[in-house]
């Protein structure tokens, strides 16, 4: 068999280089982006309509609450540590803030590890900047972009922005009408968390082997619910889920 000349070799170094190196950032990736962020905004919206008027319900200014839900920018934690937010700050209550609101968080970790081949590739100022706007809704979306072979990171930051916006403009709205919002059960406001992590679980579906772990620790978490009291169930549902899934997950086929 002839051997393979250095001209064919490097042509086959260049291409695989190429293949293995993102698009830099373009205009056309970050409407693309702003496109896909879209249709998404508005489940965020209504989220951000409950976190604003749980925030004006707790007694914070406008100013306090907005910039909250910008340098934050973790919807389900925001609500949580709300939702217990004590008349008084005592130290045990502030272990419990921390610790309910880094459990809920650390699914966050485990997304930026994921993006890491992607934004390893673009200046540190470009990644740092994208991962402080990482949430659950551009992470999938980003993901889902890049198993259809897109590699311009453009897209990430365009479907940021789309739903950043939707979401500050939502929790500023429902800062102010959170005083008119006694029950929020009464307008079917506390089944959005449940109804929007429903809806994320749709695109994360990997066969049925894999939902063992959403399953296990859903039942953990309502059996802690009815029998401990507080948000215990956060932390139990959490962990045992993870750990079932990971048990399941090393199965094989």
């Amino acid at each position: 068999m002839a051997g393979t000349s250095p001209a064919m070799t490097g042509a086959s170094t260049s291409m695989t280089s190429l293949e293995t190196v993102p698009d830099k950032p373009r205009g056309s990736g970050f409407r693309r982006g702003l496109r896909l962020g879209l249709p998404v905004a508005p489940g965020i919206m209504a989220f951000g309509l409950v976190v604003g008027a749980a925030a004006a319900r707790q007694g914070l200014s406008f100013f306090q609450s907005m910039m909250m839900n910008f340098l934050v920018c973790s919807g389900i934690a925001q609500l949580v540590a709300l939702e217990i937010w004590p008349h008084v700050l005592t130290w045990s209550a502030i272990v419990t803030i921390t610790l309910l609101t880094a459990v809920v968080g650390a699914r966050l970790f485990l997304m930026s590890v994921a993006m890491r081949p992607w934004f390893d590739q673009v200046p540190a100022w470009q990644a740092y900047t994208g991962l402080f706007f990482l949430t659950d809704a551009t992470w999938l979306i980003a993901m889902r972009y890049r198993s259809d072979g897109g590699r311009d990171i453009a897209v990430y930051f365009g479907a940021a922005s789309a739903i950043m916006t939707g979401w500050l403009a939502a929790t500023g709205i429902g800062y102010f009408i959170g005083g008119f919002i006694v029950d929020p059960a009464r307008y079917g406001f506390d089944l959005v968390m449940p109804a929007f992590f429903a809806a994320m679980l749709v695109p994360l579906w990997a066969g049925a082997r894999r939902a063992w772990g959403w399953i296990v620790g859903g039942i953990v978490a309502v059996a802690v619910e009815r029998l401990v009291p507080g948000w215990w169930f956060i932390v139990a549902g959490s962990i045992t889920g993870a750990i079932a899934g990971g048990f399941f997950d090393g199965q094989d086929e």
